[in-house]
Protein backbone atom coordinates (compact mmCIF):
# COMPACT_ATOMS: atom_id res chain seq x y z
CA UNK A 1 0.00 0.00 0.00
CA UNK A 2 1.23 3.36 -0.92
CA UNK A 3 3.06 5.50 2.15
CA UNK A 4 0.31 7.88 3.08
CA UNK A 5 -2.18 5.17 3.61
CA UNK A 6 0.38 3.20 6.02
CA UNK A 7 1.91 6.20 8.10
CA UNK A 8 -2.02 7.26 8.88
CA UNK A 9 -3.16 3.55 9.66
CA UNK A 10 -0.32 3.42 11.98
CA UNK A 11 -1.07 6.87 13.48
CA UNK A 12 -4.66 6.16 14.01
CA UNK A 13 -3.93 2.57 15.91
CA UNK A 14 -1.50 3.86 17.94
CA UNK A 15 -3.71 7.14 18.91
CA UNK A 16 -6.40 4.55 19.74
CA UNK A 17 -4.17 2.24 22.33
CA UNK A 18 -2.18 4.73 23.72
CA UNK A 19 -3.51 8.62 22.68
CA UNK A 20 -4.89 9.10 25.71
CA UNK A 21 -1.44 8.72 27.78
CA UNK A 22 0.99 9.69 25.23
CA UNK A 23 -1.21 12.58 23.43
CA UNK A 24 -0.55 13.82 20.04
CA UNK A 25 2.66 12.03 19.79
CA UNK A 26 1.15 8.55 19.69
CA UNK A 27 0.41 9.54 16.29
CA UNK A 28 3.74 10.85 15.03
CA UNK A 29 5.18 7.54 16.76
CA UNK A 30 2.49 5.17 15.22
CA UNK A 31 2.89 7.01 11.94
CA UNK A 32 7.09 6.54 12.05
CA UNK A 33 6.25 2.91 13.34
CA UNK A 34 3.63 2.27 10.44
CA UNK A 35 5.99 3.17 7.44
CA UNK A 36 9.16 1.13 9.26
CA UNK A 37 8.83 -1.96 7.31
CA UNK A 38 9.18 -0.52 3.77
CA UNK A 39 12.48 0.83 4.93
CA UNK A 40 13.47 -2.46 2.84
CA UNK A 41 13.18 -0.34 -0.40
CA UNK A 42 17.08 1.33 0.26
CA UNK A 43 18.45 -2.64 0.20
CA UNK A 44 19.94 -2.21 -3.61
CA UNK A 45 19.79 -5.55 -5.83
CA UNK A 46 21.73 -6.51 -8.61
CA UNK A 47 18.54 -6.51 -10.96
CA UNK A 48 14.92 -5.83 -10.94
CA UNK A 49 13.89 -9.27 -10.56
CA UNK A 50 15.83 -9.40 -7.65
CA UNK A 51 14.51 -6.07 -6.11
CA UNK A 52 10.64 -6.59 -6.85
CA UNK A 53 10.63 -10.40 -5.41
CA UNK A 54 13.01 -9.23 -2.41
CA UNK A 55 10.79 -6.42 -1.60
CA UNK A 56 7.97 -6.97 1.02
CA UNK A 57 10.31 -10.06 2.21
CA UNK A 58 12.50 -10.26 6.22
CA UNK A 59 10.57 -6.40 6.96
CA UNK A 60 7.11 -7.80 6.34
CA UNK A 61 7.53 -11.21 8.14
CA UNK A 62 5.08 -11.73 11.29
CA UNK A 63 8.05 -13.93 13.18
CA UNK A 64 10.69 -10.56 12.28
CA UNK A 65 8.17 -7.99 13.21
CA UNK A 66 7.04 -9.77 16.51
CA UNK A 67 10.90 -9.99 17.94
CA UNK A 68 11.12 -6.13 16.86
CA UNK A 69 7.86 -5.36 18.96
CA UNK A 70 9.63 -6.96 21.66
CA UNK A 71 12.54 -5.80 21.31
CA UNK A 72 11.43 -2.24 21.28
CA UNK A 73 9.14 -2.43 24.20
CA UNK A 74 11.98 -3.90 26.03
CA UNK A 75 13.74 -0.15 25.23
CA UNK A 76 11.41 1.87 25.84
CA UNK A 77 10.64 -0.01 29.32
CA UNK A 78 14.21 0.54 30.37
CA UNK A 79 14.65 3.85 29.00
CA UNK A 80 11.64 5.14 30.80
CA UNK A 81 10.71 2.66 33.84
CA UNK A 82 8.24 5.00 34.82
CA UNK A 83 5.70 5.50 31.76
CA UNK A 84 1.99 5.29 32.49
CA UNK A 85 1.17 2.25 30.34
CA UNK A 86 2.00 -0.97 30.93
CA UNK A 87 4.86 -3.31 29.05
CA UNK A 88 1.70 -5.40 27.67
CA UNK A 89 0.17 -2.47 26.50
CA UNK A 90 2.91 -1.15 25.24
CA UNK A 91 4.02 -4.22 23.45
CA UNK A 92 0.40 -5.12 22.17
CA UNK A 93 0.42 -1.29 20.86
CA UNK A 94 4.00 -1.39 19.14
CA UNK A 95 2.76 -5.00 17.73
CA UNK A 96 -0.66 -3.79 16.23
CA UNK A 97 1.29 -1.52 14.76
CA UNK A 98 4.24 -3.26 12.51
CA UNK A 99 1.73 -6.14 11.99
CA UNK A 100 -1.22 -4.38 10.37
CA UNK A 101 1.32 -2.53 7.90
CA UNK A 102 2.16 -6.42 6.57
CA UNK A 103 -1.78 -6.93 6.58
CA UNK A 104 -2.59 -4.04 4.62
CA UNK A 105 -0.31 -5.02 2.07
CA UNK A 106 -1.58 -8.49 1.91
CA UNK A 107 -4.86 -7.13 1.29
CA UNK A 108 -2.89 -5.72 -2.44
CA UNK A 109 -2.33 -7.91 -5.13
CA UNK A 110 1.87 -7.17 -5.37
CA UNK A 111 2.57 -9.98 -2.49
CA UNK A 112 3.23 -10.22 1.01
CA UNK A 113 6.27 -12.72 2.37
CA UNK A 114 4.35 -12.62 5.89
CA UNK A 115 5.91 -15.80 6.86
CA UNK A 116 9.74 -15.54 5.72
CA UNK A 117 12.15 -17.05 5.85
CA UNK A 118 9.38 -19.78 5.53
CA UNK A 119 8.73 -19.78 1.49
CA UNK A 120 4.57 -20.16 0.85
CA UNK A 121 3.99 -18.18 -2.00
CA UNK A 122 3.83 -14.58 -0.77
CA UNK A 123 0.03 -13.64 0.20
CA UNK A 124 -2.00 -11.67 -2.20
CA UNK A 125 -5.70 -10.64 -1.68
CA UNK A 126 -6.22 -8.17 -4.05
CA UNK A 127 -8.55 -6.60 -2.17
CA UNK A 128 -7.45 -2.97 -2.97
CA UNK A 129 -6.00 -1.21 -5.04
CA UNK A 130 -2.40 0.05 -4.10
CA UNK A 131 -3.87 3.93 -3.73
CA UNK A 132 -7.32 3.86 -2.40
CA UNK A 133 -9.16 7.05 -1.20
CA UNK A 134 -11.85 5.60 -0.06
CA UNK A 135 -9.71 3.53 2.37
CA UNK A 136 -7.05 6.40 3.50
CA UNK A 137 -8.83 9.49 3.42
CA UNK A 138 -11.38 8.60 6.42
CA UNK A 139 -8.09 7.47 8.39
CA UNK A 140 -6.31 10.87 7.36
CA UNK A 141 -8.64 13.11 8.40
CA UNK A 142 -9.11 10.83 11.59
CA UNK A 143 -5.70 11.51 12.24
CA UNK A 144 -5.73 14.98 11.44
CA UNK A 145 -8.93 15.95 13.64
CA UNK A 146 -6.70 14.37 16.65
CA UNK A 147 -3.78 16.24 16.33
CA UNK A 148 -6.40 19.28 16.25
CA UNK A 149 -8.08 18.90 19.10
CA UNK A 150 -5.84 16.47 21.02
CA UNK A 151 -6.05 12.74 22.18
CA UNK A 152 -8.14 13.52 25.58
CA UNK A 153 -11.36 13.46 24.58
CA UNK A 154 -13.31 12.17 21.55
CA UNK A 155 -10.48 12.10 19.37
CA UNK A 156 -10.03 8.50 20.23
CA UNK A 157 -13.40 7.71 19.73
CA UNK A 158 -12.84 9.08 15.94
CA UNK A 159 -9.95 6.93 15.76
CA UNK A 160 -11.63 4.11 16.19
CA UNK A 161 -15.10 4.18 13.93
CA UNK A 162 -12.20 5.07 11.39
CA UNK A 163 -10.31 2.40 11.65
CA UNK A 164 -13.50 0.41 12.04
CA UNK A 165 -14.76 1.45 8.65
CA UNK A 166 -11.23 1.19 7.12
CA UNK A 167 -11.12 -2.65 8.18
CA UNK A 168 -15.16 -3.19 6.77
CA UNK A 169 -13.81 -1.71 3.70
CA UNK A 170 -10.85 -4.22 2.97
CA UNK A 171 -14.07 -7.36 3.26
CA UNK A 172 -15.93 -5.51 1.37
CA UNK A 173 -13.07 -5.58 -1.38
CA UNK A 174 -12.82 -9.15 -0.49
CA UNK A 175 -16.33 -9.96 -1.58
CA UNK A 176 -16.32 -7.41 -4.91
CA UNK A 177 -13.29 -9.82 -5.73
CA UNK A 178 -15.24 -13.40 -5.26
CA UNK A 179 -17.99 -11.75 -6.84
CA UNK A 180 -16.30 -10.59 -9.91
CA UNK A 181 -14.72 -14.23 -10.41
CA UNK A 182 -17.90 -15.68 -9.65
CA UNK A 183 -19.12 -13.80 -12.64
CA UNK A 184 -16.41 -14.16 -15.09
CA UNK A 185 -16.15 -17.61 -14.86
CA UNK A 186 -20.21 -18.38 -15.61
CA UNK A 187 -19.74 -15.71 -18.18
CA UNK A 188 -16.70 -17.92 -19.91
CA UNK A 189 -18.30 -21.39 -18.83
CA UNK A 190 -21.44 -19.99 -21.05
CA UNK A 191 -19.45 -19.07 -23.91
CA UNK A 192 -17.70 -22.67 -24.12
CA UNK A 193 -14.46 -20.65 -23.05
CA UNK A 194 -12.19 -23.25 -21.45
CA UNK A 195 -10.09 -22.00 -18.31
CA UNK A 196 -7.82 -23.73 -15.39
CA UNK A 197 -7.93 -20.71 -13.21
CA UNK A 198 -8.56 -16.89 -12.73
CA UNK A 199 -8.39 -14.40 -10.66
CA UNK A 200 -9.82 -10.82 -10.15
CA UNK A 201 -7.87 -7.78 -9.16
CA UNK A 202 -9.26 -4.26 -8.55
CA UNK A 203 -8.67 -1.71 -11.26
CA UNK A 204 -7.25 1.45 -10.03
CA UNK A 205 -8.54 3.88 -7.09
CA UNK A 206 -11.58 1.45 -6.36
CA UNK A 207 -12.72 -1.44 -5.51
CA UNK A 208 -16.36 -0.99 -7.39
CA UNK A 209 -14.99 -2.49 -11.05
CA UNK A 210 -12.45 -5.49 -11.80
CA UNK A 211 -9.94 -6.95 -13.86
CA UNK A 212 -10.21 -10.21 -14.20
CA UNK A 213 -7.25 -12.77 -15.33
CA UNK A 214 -8.11 -16.06 -16.73
CA UNK A 215 -5.64 -19.15 -18.25
CA UNK A 216 -6.78 -21.88 -19.83
CA UNK A 217 -4.88 -24.80 -21.76
CA UNK A 218 -2.07 -24.42 -23.46
CA UNK A 219 -1.26 -21.09 -22.67
CA UNK A 220 -4.21 -19.17 -23.43
CA UNK A 221 -4.73 -16.15 -21.20
CA UNK A 222 -8.16 -14.07 -21.52
CA UNK A 223 -8.64 -10.36 -19.61
CA UNK A 224 -12.12 -9.71 -18.50
CA UNK A 225 -13.92 -6.73 -16.91
CA UNK A 226 -16.52 -6.39 -14.26
CA UNK A 227 -18.17 -3.72 -12.10
CA UNK A 228 -20.04 -4.38 -9.01
CA UNK A 229 -23.01 -2.90 -10.85
CA UNK A 230 -22.91 -4.56 -14.02
CA UNK A 231 -26.44 -6.33 -15.48
CA UNK A 232 -24.95 -8.04 -18.64
CA UNK A 233 -22.19 -10.56 -18.98
CA UNK A 234 -18.76 -9.17 -18.46
CA UNK A 235 -16.69 -7.84 -21.78
CA UNK A 236 -13.52 -9.88 -21.92
CA UNK A 237 -10.57 -10.51 -25.02
CA UNK A 238 -7.99 -13.03 -25.96
CA UNK A 239 -4.47 -12.29 -25.12
CA UNK A 240 -1.82 -12.84 -28.20
CA UNK A 241 -0.56 -16.41 -28.02
CA UNK A 242 2.37 -16.65 -26.22
CA UNK A 243 5.91 -17.29 -27.24
CA UNK A 244 6.68 -20.88 -27.49
CA UNK A 245 10.33 -20.72 -26.33
CA UNK A 246 9.47 -20.38 -22.70
CA UNK A 247 11.80 -23.36 -22.22
CA UNK A 248 14.90 -21.49 -22.74
CA UNK A 249 14.28 -19.70 -19.11
CA UNK A 250 12.87 -23.39 -17.55
CA UNK A 251 15.63 -23.79 -13.85
CA UNK A 252 17.24 -20.33 -14.17
CA UNK A 253 16.66 -19.17 -10.23
CA UNK A 254 15.81 -15.69 -10.93
CA UNK A 255 12.58 -17.06 -13.26
CA UNK A 256 11.58 -19.57 -10.85
CA UNK A 257 11.94 -16.86 -8.08
CA UNK A 258 9.62 -14.86 -9.82
CA UNK A 259 7.44 -17.91 -11.17
CA UNK A 260 6.95 -18.50 -6.97
CA UNK A 261 6.85 -14.57 -5.99
CA UNK A 262 3.69 -14.34 -8.78
CA UNK A 263 2.02 -17.55 -8.31
CA UNK A 264 3.19 -18.24 -12.09
CA UNK A 265 0.81 -15.50 -13.20
CA UNK A 266 3.30 -15.12 -15.99
CA UNK A 267 3.52 -14.32 -19.61
CA UNK A 268 6.46 -14.75 -22.20
CA UNK A 269 6.78 -12.78 -25.00
CA UNK A 270 9.58 -12.37 -28.14
CA UNK A 271 10.27 -8.82 -29.13
CA UNK A 272 12.78 -8.52 -31.62
CA UNK A 273 15.97 -10.38 -30.00
CA UNK A 274 14.52 -10.04 -26.42
CA UNK A 275 12.54 -13.13 -24.29
CA UNK A 276 10.21 -10.65 -22.27
CA UNK A 277 8.64 -11.89 -19.10
CA UNK A 278 5.33 -9.68 -17.95
CA UNK A 279 3.85 -10.07 -14.65
CA UNK A 280 -0.14 -10.02 -15.72
CA UNK A 281 -1.39 -9.12 -12.18
CA UNK A 282 -0.38 -5.64 -12.18
CA UNK A 283 -1.29 -3.12 -14.78
CA UNK A 284 -4.37 -3.45 -17.23
CA UNK A 285 -4.99 -5.06 -20.09
CA UNK A 286 -1.84 -5.44 -22.95
CA UNK A 287 -0.63 -2.47 -19.84
CA UNK A 288 1.54 -4.34 -17.59
CA UNK A 289 3.79 -2.69 -14.73
CA UNK A 290 6.33 -5.14 -14.23
CA UNK A 291 8.31 -6.58 -17.50
CA UNK A 292 11.45 -7.91 -17.57
CA UNK A 293 14.30 -8.95 -20.25
CA UNK A 294 15.34 -12.29 -19.32
CA UNK A 295 17.06 -13.81 -22.44
CA UNK A 296 18.25 -12.61 -26.19
CA UNK A 297 19.02 -14.11 -29.25
CA UNK A 298 22.65 -14.34 -30.37
CA UNK A 299 22.70 -13.83 -34.28
CA UNK A 300 26.30 -15.29 -34.73
CA UNK A 301 25.08 -18.55 -32.62
CA UNK A 302 21.24 -18.69 -33.57
CA UNK A 303 20.88 -19.86 -29.61
CA UNK A 304 19.04 -18.32 -26.72
CA UNK A 305 21.25 -17.06 -24.29
CA UNK A 306 19.85 -16.20 -20.49
CA UNK A 307 20.97 -12.66 -19.69
CA UNK A 308 20.68 -10.44 -16.27
CA UNK A 309 17.02 -9.65 -16.16
CA UNK A 310 16.99 -5.99 -16.91
CA UNK A 311 13.10 -3.94 -16.54
CA UNK A 312 11.78 -3.29 -20.29
CA UNK A 313 9.50 -0.81 -20.72
CA UNK A 314 6.13 -0.67 -19.99
CA UNK A 315 3.23 1.34 -21.24
CA UNK A 316 1.88 2.61 -18.13
CA UNK A 317 -2.31 3.56 -18.10
CA UNK A 318 -2.36 7.50 -17.67
CA UNK A 319 -5.45 9.63 -17.60
CA UNK A 320 -7.18 8.57 -21.57
CA UNK A 321 -7.11 5.31 -19.57
CA UNK A 322 -8.62 6.15 -16.16
CA UNK A 323 -11.29 7.82 -17.52
CA UNK A 324 -13.25 5.11 -18.98
CA UNK A 325 -12.22 2.92 -16.22
CA UNK A 326 -13.95 5.21 -13.21
CA UNK A 327 -16.94 5.76 -15.91
CA UNK A 328 -17.00 1.47 -16.51
CA UNK A 329 -18.05 1.50 -12.34
CA UNK A 330 -21.67 2.77 -13.01
CA UNK A 331 -22.33 2.12 -16.94
CA UNK A 332 -21.73 -0.96 -18.45
CA UNK A 333 -21.93 0.35 -21.98
CA UNK A 334 -19.42 1.40 -23.80
CA UNK A 335 -17.13 -1.37 -22.70
CA UNK A 336 -13.63 -0.58 -21.73
CA UNK A 337 -11.44 -1.11 -24.89
CA UNK A 338 -9.70 -3.66 -24.13
CA UNK A 339 -8.88 -5.00 -27.73
CA UNK A 340 -7.28 -1.45 -28.40
CA UNK A 341 -5.13 -1.28 -25.16
CA UNK A 342 -4.06 -5.39 -26.16
CA UNK A 343 -2.99 -3.71 -29.27
CA UNK A 344 -1.06 -1.11 -27.78
CA UNK A 345 0.77 -4.03 -26.07
CA UNK A 346 1.50 -5.67 -29.49
CA UNK A 347 2.89 -2.50 -31.11
CA UNK A 348 5.40 -2.53 -28.39
CA UNK A 349 6.09 -5.89 -30.24
CA UNK A 350 4.67 -8.28 -27.87
CA UNK A 351 4.00 -11.62 -29.99
CA UNK A 352 6.71 -10.64 -32.63
CA UNK A 353 8.79 -13.68 -33.90
CA UNK A 354 11.49 -12.09 -35.00
CA UNK A 355 13.76 -13.97 -32.56
CA UNK A 356 11.39 -17.83 -33.31
CA UNK A 357 14.52 -18.81 -35.42
CA UNK A 358 16.38 -18.83 -31.74
CA UNK A 359 16.99 -22.69 -30.84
Amino acid sequence: MDSISQAVLGAAVQGALLGKVQGRRALLYGAALGTLPDLDVFVRYADPVSSMTYHRGFSHSVFVLTALAALLTWLVRWRWPDAPYSARRLFATVWLVLITHVLLDAFTVYGTQMFWPLAPTPESWAAIFIIDPVYTVPLLLAVLIALAIGLAGKAVVVLVGALAFSTAYLGFGLGGRLLAEQRVAEALRAQGVAFERLRAVPMPLNTLVWRVIAQGPGGQQIEAVSSLFDRAPPEWVRLPPQSDVGHVLQGVPLYERLRWFTGDWLRLDVIGDALVVSDLRMGIAGQYTFRFKMAQCEAASGRWQVVTPTAWPSVRPGMAELRPILARITHQQPPLPLAGWVGTFLETGAGSQAGSHCR
